[in-house]
């Protein structure tokens, strides 16, 4: 059975879910992103699937120490740094849950072009 890729699938006008890997090092003490390779490589596949008028919905976890939400554990600065190599926003929809109400609100208000950034627990 072949596999299919993105680039197999017709996305104008789909909701697109892709799992990315966003466990980036941050600094310490500012949260700065000290490096945006794993960003960078999910690039490609966010930006296609864009291009060819799907609204991306993104998935990735940083951790959860003793299952307790962190603020130094959030996704918030990556999605900053996706907007700026996306040159377009990515809605940060923060969630205590793996898909809480912030997340669905966030979720249904998308339209075609837009990306949306959630946090999940493993």
């Amino acid at each position: 059975m072949a596999k299919l890729s993105i680039e197999d699938l017709e996305l104008a006008g789909k909701r697109v879910f892709i799992r990315v890997d966003f466990n980036v090092p941050q600094d310490k003490v500012t949260g700065e992103i000290t490096n945006t390779k794993r960003i960078e490589a999910a690039l490609p596949t966010i930006q296609y699937a864009l291009d060819k008028g799907a609204s991306v919905v993104l998935a990735s976890h940083l951790g959860r120490p003793n299952g307790q939400v962190t603020p130094k554990f959030s996704l918030a600065p990556v999605a900053k740094k996706l907007s700026q190599h996306l040159g377009k926003e990515v809605v940060f929809a923060a969630d205590a849950n793996v898909v809480g109400e912030n997340a669905k609100a966030a979720v249904a208000a998308m339209n075609d072009g837009d990306v949306v950034e959630f946090l999940f627990n493993v």
